[in-house]
């Protein structure tokens, strides 16, 4: 059996568990779920969850059609790699988060259930194409990209993410496209490059406030790289709207919240969603608290004082969900309180 700095590799075919490293398809090695099992940090199984976080199982036509499309154009998702407690609903309705660049990501942060490793530059070069195809298949008037962060290309990926958006704009000039990029470490050039693609929105996740940003994301990305690359774009490209998301339920003060909102707003950042961090498995950071759906309401609240266009905000709201509602003025329709008061 091969080994990884003594971790057993799992071999192709074989079942892989949560923590364990394994070949991927394209022959690279890679770790289920993003964080190894033999972590000997904080380890504690995932609290109970209060009634207002039920999700429905994922089921119905709608979920079935969108998955019968990813899986016949070799599409990764970030509802499935990132476990999303929505993609029961999106999928019914038609929606979904593409994710670009396979599903192997180079960083390895403790809140992420993404696969972790180094595809020593693979891409699909088929994915352009295959992607708008997707899209046009789906219907989709509001489409949102996400990737993983691919720190082994020298770009971080940037080109080929213009490539494709500028391919589902050829295929659907009438579909918006958010593109939820990577830091690209920092680097303007490739963040102009996506901007450059015809991109409507552009969200770059500062994921939690500063005092808890190491250990919680990985040490290469950071709070003042992101707040970077958020107000480049919004100086490089004013029309374009900008956007970022916050968990909550990682230990963070309510000062502390409110001055990553006015960080955010100091970097033009446009909109904001905040949502519940959930842990998903044994080997990742533990939830500190469930905040209450009437606390979600009253930090939406405290962001639109601060003069953000929108905060989407609620216990299961993720940086895409119901993102093409983001500009209603209504919470994306969400009923927090109804939500609270639900069997």
């Amino acid at each position: 059996m091969q080994k990884l700095k003594g971790i057993a590799v799992v071999q192709e075919n074989a079942p892989v568990r949560s923590g364990e490293k394994y070949v991927t398809p394209q022959g690279f090695k890679a770790i289920r779920d993003g964080v190894k099992s033999s972590f000997q940090g904080e380890r504690a199984m995932p609290a109970r969850k209060p009634p207002w976080l039920r999700a429905r199982a994922p089921a119905g036509t709608g979920f079935d059609a969108v998955k019968a499309i990813v899986r016949e154009h070799r599409l990764a998702t970030v509802c499935e790699e990132a476990k999303c407690p929505n993609i029961g609903e999106c999928w019914n309705a038609g929606t979904g988060t593409i994710m670009l660049m396979g599903s192997v990501c180079t960083r390895a942060c403790r809140f992420c259930a993404v696969d972790t490793g180094n595809p020593r530059g693979w891409l699909d070069p088929d994915e352009p194409q295959n992607v708008a195809l997707s899209v046009q298949l789906m219907k989709l008037k509001y489409v949102v990209l996400t990737s993983v962060n691919r720190d082994d290309l020298p770009d971080g990926g940037a080109g080929h993410y213009a490539r494709c958006i500028r391919a589902i704009k050829v295929a659907n000039p009438q579909t918006a496209v958010e593109a939820l990029t990577p830091d690209f470490q920092g680097v303007t050039h490739d963040v102009s490059t996506v901007l450059d693609s015809g991109v409507d929105v552009f969200a770059q996740n500062i994921e939690t406030v500063l005092r808890l940003t190491h250990p919680v994301r990985d040490p290469r990305a950071g709070y003042a790289q992101t707040l970077a690359v958020l107000e480049h774009a919004k100086r490089y490209k004013p029309a374009v709207l900008t956007k970022t998301s916050l968990m909550l339920g990682l230990g963070e003060e309510d000062r502390e919240i409110e001055a990553t909102f006015a960080d955010l707003r100091a970097a033009g950042v446009d909109l904001l969603t905040l949502g519940q961090y959930l842990q998903p498995t044994v080997n990742h950071l533990p939830v500190v608290r469930f905040v209450a759906p009437a606390e979600f309401d009253r930090y939406r609240q405290r962001a639109l004082a601060a003069g953000f266009l929108e905060c989407v905000a609620g216990p299961l709201v993720r940086s895409s969900y119901r993102a093409e509602q983001a500009l209603n003025r209504n919470n994306a329709g969400l009923d927090n309180l109804a939500a609270a008061q639900a069997p």
